[in-house]
């Protein structure tokens, strides 16, 4: 039995198409983002569904990203693996946030304590996000249990979004904390994660 969690970014939004810092701001895809999830859908980028056991954090563009996939599936929600939110700077650029008040001690903190104005830390939102994962390898585990004797591989399909996506780099595959920022997939791209006895073993781009 094989067992690996596919990790899917979202598409293309309004938000990253302007630059924006965002989170919990609940854009959908674009049009420019459905295309491109199609393409890739196409190009066979896209594990096969098979009886994968699907899920997304329930933002409106990762479930319209997994509805291009894979069309209207059943699918869990997972709150907790939500984007990181930045409160009160939702939806400005780089160049607006240098206006706002705290931009200063937010460029100088280096242990994620800053919390943006109504939002959450770095730090709270790691936390957050990897009770996430804990829920969702918690249903992994259940999924290669049903498994064990069928001879079939254990499938989950997460779709969620960058931030996610790169905490479970660090906390799943174990890749240094200080590279957070290097595992961001590009939108609708992500990573494949296998597991033997339960603990990780490699990872591949999807």
């Amino acid at each position: 039995m094989i067992s690996r969690i596919h990790f899917i970014r979202h598409g293309i939004t309004e938000g990253i198409k302007n630059r924006w810092f965002y989170g919990w701001e609940d854009l959908p895809l674009i049009e420019e983002g459905v295309r491109e999830i199609s393409r890739f859908k196409e190009l066979g980028v896209y594990p096969e569904l098979g009886d994968a056991d699907c899920y997304t954090s329930g933002m409106v563009r990762a479930d319209q990203t997994l509805a291009a996939i894979y069309g209207d599936v059943p699918f869990k929600v997972i709150p907790d693996l939500k984007e990181m939110n930045f409160g009160r700077w939702e939806c400005k650029t780089f160049d607006q946030l240098k206006e706002m008040e705290g931009f200063d001690q937010w460029m100088n903190n280096k242990d994620g304590s800053f919390r943006f104005p109504d939002g959450e830390s770095s730090a709270d939102f790691i936390k957050r996000a990897c009770r996430g994962l804990d829920e969702l390898t918690g249903f992994h585990r259940l999924k290669e249990l049903s498994h064990r004797h069928s001879g079939k591989d254990a499938v989950s399909i997460m779709v969620c979004h960058g931030g996610v996506i790169a905490a479970a780099m660090c906390y799943l595959a174990g890749k240094p904390q200080e590279t957070f920022w290097d595992w961001i997939p590009a939108p609708g791209r992500g990573y494949t994660l296998y597991f033997e006895n339960g603990d990780f073993s490699r990872y591949e781009d999807l």
